[in-house]
């Protein structure tokens, strides 16, 4: 009896600590766009939404984290959204407008290293970045209040050629 308790501790202990664990990709099959980093310490899609929820106005925190793309600018590449799960995304610049990710790169596996934080988007930032996705002036003119966002500056991007 106190065997199977130990056991079933001992599992639970571990399936635990299995989710919480960073992962590390081998990026050969993945082109780079920004500056080169080891991507050792890869959080999925539902972890980083995790570290997104515990942040607060201002807060900021170093990570890398993988996950689809939902959209990219089609003007230049020069944002794009990636998905967090349960409907949430992050908004994704980069460091400096230093470079640009491919405008076909929508539903891409991406790697992505840089700063995570939460802000506040104004009502014409959100209909300039609606603008820049293709959307109609009707859509624009129904943004009318600022939005919280999950916003992250990426130092670097891998994206998946096989995606």
């Amino acid at each position: 009896m106190k065997k199977s308790i130990v056991y079933s501790f001992l599992f639970v202990l571990f399936m635990g600590l299995s989710l919480h664990a960073q992962t590390a990709i081998n990026t050969k099959d993945y082109a780079l766009f920004g500056a080169k980093f080891n991507a050792n310490k890869v959080l999925t899609e539902k972890q980083m939404l995790k570290k997104y929820k515990k942040l607060k106005a201002g807060d900021s925190i170093a990570v890398q984290f993988v996950t689809n793309i939902k959209s990219v600018c089609k003007k230049k590449g020069c944002w794009m959204k990636l998905d967090l799960s349960n409907g949430e995304e992050a908004f994704v610049k980069f460091k400096d407008y230093g470079f640009f990710v491919p405008l076909n790169a929508d539903n891409s596996q991406a790697i992505v290293n840089g700063y995570a934080f939460v802000k506040e988007v104004t009502v014409n930032e959100l209909r300039h970045y609606a603008k820049d996705a293709g959307k109609s002036k009707e859509e624009i003119n129904k943004i009318k209040k600022p939005e919280i966002t999950y916003s992250f500056t990426a130092n670097g991007v891998y994206l998946n050629k096989k995606s």
